[in-house]
């Protein structure tokens, strides 16, 4: 599995529930910048759109040796999922607060390119907070620990 992007802000932002592998709908230029590692995810969200799982804002830069046959960075994408986990997701975003969000994009095994999005819901300043203390606080606790060691 090679890792293309990851939205980093997205763990920072919200509150991951549920994660789902998806594919993603491509034209042959956007691959070749895939494999390139110009992707940006920042920013971009999903949606489901009549029945179908629709990408916004992910940035996929244009491939230089393509002359004519580039497409919009920021164009609308379609992610590929079964009917049945499009049902699951559409009835849980339906509950207050919940959104689609990429996490990383990467080539399977196969050479597929992949999408894996999470079903999230926003943090508020407050969770945030918390979350910083906690993380300050692990790495106090791993400092005495390691000095502890080293005696």
């Amino acid at each position: 599995m090679i890792n293309l992007a990851t939205n980093r802000k997205a763990r920072r932002d919200y509150e991951i529930l549920e994660t789902v592998e998806c594919g993603i709908e491509l034209k042959g230029s956007e691959v070749k910048s895939l494999r390139d590692k110009r992707v940006n995810l920042d920013e971009s969200f999903a949606r489901i759109d009549g029945g179908e799982v629709i990408l916004y804002n992910a940035h996929i830069s244009p491939y230089e040796q393509a002359s004519y046959l580039n497409v919009e960075p920021t164009r609308p994408r379609k992610l590929l999922l079964h009917k049945g986990q499009i049902i699951k997701l559409t009835a849980k975003i339906d509950q207050r607060g919940f959104t689609l969000i990429p996490l990383r994009v990467y080539f399977s095994e196969r050479g597929f390119a992949k999408v894996e999005i999470a079903l999230a819901k926003g943090k508020k300043l407050y969770d945030r907070r918390q979350d910083i203390k906690k993380r300050e606080l692990n790495l106090e606790m791993r400092r005495v620990m390691k000095n502890r060691r080293s005696r």
